[in-house]
């Protein structure tokens, strides 16, 4: 009887106490790598080139939504009021 409840302590103690300070430590630790990595490690870097492509890619598809709505309007002239 004695070891049984011996056992049982030790998993509420474990569970209580050892379990969630080793949480706690480990993303700290996780936390402390990922200060201490470059920009370019596990991270998504957006440079400069990057940003104007997809500026140059958004301004054609103004373009062709632009056109789009000018041939609906020639086509189908209540097409705005569906």
């Amino acid at each position: 009887m004695f070891v049984g409840s011996f056992s049982f302590i030790m998993m509420v103690l474990l569970l209580t106490i050892v379990v969630p300070l080793w949480i706690v430590f480990h993303y700290i630790t996780r936390w402390k790598q990922m200060k201490n990595e470059e920009p370019g490690e596990g991270r998504i870097v957006v440079d400069r080139e990057t940003l104007e492509d997809l500026a140059a890619t958004a301004t054609k598809l103004e373009d062709r939504v632009a056109t789009l709505e000018t041939l609906l309007d020639a086509e189908a002239p209540g097409w705005r009021d569906k």
